[in-house]
């Protein structure tokens, strides 16, 4: 499957494939979830996804595009077609899903984009700011096409 291909791809480049598991596998969405083995401190999370989609091709998006909301829409009804959500969709959860993060001491980072046109990503990495413990990752890849 192309999703469990670029999947690889990712927790690979993050070395986070080892003990990595799929909290939702559908024939449309793969989400991943992991530990990386990379040494990366918590000022360098931004640098690291930054390489990442560049060694991808991915096309990075503002997740606050109209565009970006489109697709956000889709994978939103992919995830709902197979768990049952009680709540709207809503693009301001990436927001407060980052000052989540940063409430429990952490620092995290995500990109969002395309690869090869039809398949949306969203990559989030963080880690503790003493820069102590794991780089925890979490990685959705949606095919945009039937």
């Amino acid at each position: 499957m192309r999703t469990h291909n670029i999947a690889s791809l990712i927790m690979g480049g993050l070395e986070a494939f080892e003990g990595s598991r799929a909290a939702m596998d559908t024939a449309q969405l793969l989400i991943v979830r992991g530990m990386s083995r990379k040494k990366v401190q918590p000022d360098e999370l931004g640098s690291a996804l930054d390489q990442l989609v560049k060694d991808l091709g991915m096309r990075e998006m503002d997740i606050y595009s109209e565009e970006a909301g489109d697709i956000l829409g889709v994978m939103d009804e992919q995830i709902r077609g197979s768990v049952p959500i009680g709540s709207e969709t809503d693009i301001t959860g990436i927001y407060r899903m980052k000052e989540s993060f940063e409430s429990m001491n952490c620092h995290a980072e995500y990109r969002f984009g395309l690869m090869e046109g039809d398949i949306a990503i969203f990559v989030v990495i963080w880690k503790d700011k003493s820069g102590i413990g794991p780089l925890f990752v979490e990685v959705v890849v949606s095919l945009m096409e039937a």
